[in-house]
């Protein structure tokens, strides 16, 4: 019987990671543009303790870096690209983010 179990753990993890992306298509997705010294919108309210995915565009004619130290999330775009950050969980509360390429440019993701 010992066998069994270490056998049903790993049929349940397997369960899990063929539902996982699945999962990943019902998270609410945010974007934001990133333009040449720019960061539209200003403020982004995303859902507190809950996984959302985060569309991030550079829409300007320079290189753009989503940075956030507080979120321990960074992102590189060339002129023209697109990309996305997954967060898990965010708890409540308001987080600075800046594009480090121009660090003028900064911006707030609030969780609620």
């Amino acid at each position: 019987m010992t066998r069994a179990r270490p056998l049903a753990a790993l049929l349940v993890a397997a369960a899990i990671a063929w539902a996982a992306p699945g999962a990943a298509e019902d998270m609410p997705v945010f974007r934001i543009v990133m333009k040449d010294g720019t960061i539209t919108p200003a403020r982004l309210a995303v859902p507190g303790n809950r996984p959302f995915k985060l569309e991030i565009t550079n829409a300007g004619r320079t290189p753009a870096e989503f940075e956030s130290l507080a979120l321990h999330k960074e992102r590189v775009l060339v002129a023209g690209a697109s990309s996305s950050l997954v967060f898990r969980r965010v708890e409540p509360g308001e987080y600075e983010f800046f594009d480090d390429f121009h660090p003028e440019a900064r911006a707030v993701l609030v969780a609620k």
